[in-house]
């Protein structure tokens, strides 16, 4: 028999497989692609690689770029294959035994759980309120009887869609001594970032992705703002040329054009705006407020609703019986015709359960 690590038989398996759907909005991407002017370019980079040498100058060429952007310097940034991995290496970074605990809110981004115990930390989920609404002080009261090593806060939230002020994404920072982790993936939805804040508190760190707005989830590409200090621990727990140079390029090239995709963005939260009003006012179905790029909707016959969209070949996001998001769905923003499909067959399957 194979001797595995402690835990790692209990750990889950997150199954990314899907099935050929005819629209797609499961999984918070991006259903529109890029901009015609930055795929150009990108193609007319690409064309240029010298693909047998490792990565060298496109990655400083990236951090500096993101850097410059924020006001900090490319000592300040580190780059991921998508923040899922820099939040990962983060938990690594602060975890190491069960003594270390890593507080987040739950629900939240599903990994965090997995991440700790990856980790070997102890992952200690502090619930939101009925509302999805972060108690900020409860939150913070938690982090310091823990004694937490982290605390980690996703803003937006995902899959609630709500969201913390700067104020109070200040008042964590103020109130704990621990490393503050803040996960900003959706963060160019509701023009809501509390970067700034870094140069007060250097505990803090903020993530982001180029996966969500910037419609590169097939490049895995992410980066975080935090202290130096910070980033030259973080930077060990990395293999060397852990970023390919093809995915380096095009993050670069979309990063330098990325007021090309504020038309899809503005589209996509007007989109939200205009499926939250229609979703509420189907009868049985209570839609949360969101701030980024999809939508959380309670309906009692959710895994019902959902097989019917599975037969339309429509994947949206459901999450069966998971603590605190029972009978739920979460329905990415798509295109305006994607968007009114989905709400038809929602429609047509609600009105013929009331």
């Amino acid at each position: 028999m194979l001797n595995y690590r402690d835990g790692l038989a209990d750990m889950p398996l997150y199954d990314t497989r899907e099935q050929d759907w005819n629209i797609k909005v499961n999984a918070n991407e991006s259903n529109i692609g890029l901009p015609p002017l930055v795929e150009d370019r990108v193609m007319t980079r690409l064309s240029r690689i010298a693909f047998p040498r490792y990565p060298n100058e496109e990655y400083d060429l990236l951090c500096e770029q993101i850097g410059e952007a924020y006001g900090y310097r490319r000592e300040n940034v580190i780059i991921g294959n998508g923040s899922s991995e820099i939040i990962e290496k983060v938990f690594h970074a602060f975890g190491g035994n069960q003594e270390h605990r890593i507080v987040y809110p739950s629900p939240s981004f599903s990994m965090y759980a997995i991440y700790a115990a990856a980790a070997d930390a102890t992952g200690v989920p502090v619930p939101l309120r009925p509302d999805y609404q972060l108690d900020v002080e409860a939150f913070v009261q938690q982090v310091n009887q823990s004694q937490a090593s982290l605390a980690v806060i996703c803003n937006p939230n995902n899959p609630t869609g709500q969201i913390l002020t700067v104020e109070e994404v200040e008042y964590i920072a103020s109130h704990i001594s621990c490393a503050l982790l803040v996960d900003e993936a959706y963060a160019e939805f509701c023009e809501h970032s509390v970067i700034a804040l870094l140069k007060k508190y250097p505990h803090m760190m903020v993530a982001r992705t180029f996966s969500k707005a910037y419609a590169l989830a097939s490049c895995r590409v992410g980066y975080m703002l935090a202290h130096e200090d910070v980033i030259d621990m973080l930077a060990k727990t990395y293999m060397p040329y852990h970023m390919n140079v093809p995915s380096l390029v095009v993050a670069d090239t979309v990063f330098q054009m990325r007021t090309e995709f504020e038309p899809q963005i503005q589209m996509i939260c007007a989109e939200r705006e205009r499926m939250q009003e229609q979703y509420q006012a189907l009868t049985g179905l209570t839609v949360y407020p969101s701030h980024a790029n999809f939508l959380l909707i309670h309906y009692a016959q959710a895994e019902a609703l959902n097989e019917d969209l599975i037969r339309y070949g429509i994947g949206v996001r459901s999450f069966g019986k998971a603590p605190g998001l029972e009978n739920m769905l979460r329905i990415s923003i798509g295109r305006a015709d994607q968007n009114d499909e989905v709400h038809r067959i929602i429609k047509a399957f609600v009105e013929g359960h009331s």
